[in-house]
């Protein structure tokens, strides 16, 4: 499932053992996020507001 989405980023902060990656990739009106080892399965979007609130909450913990 494409919906629009241009070009999915992997996580800088994934495992280099390719077992626990995360990608983003920005829709129009929100941020999508899926497992990079199932590129054809499922992803969940997350407004933006909320997902800046995430990064910022993990850059405060980490």
């Amino acid at each position: 499932m494409d919906h629009g989405i241009g070009h999915w980023f992997k996580s800088s902060y994934s495992g280099g053992s390719g077992t626990e990656c995360v990608e983003v990739a920005a829709l129009a009106t929100a941020v999508g996020v899926r497992d990079s080892t199932r590129p054809q399965g499922p992803h969940i979007s997350v407004g933006r507001t909320a997902w800046a609130g995430f990064v910022a909450g993990v850059a405060d913990h980490g």
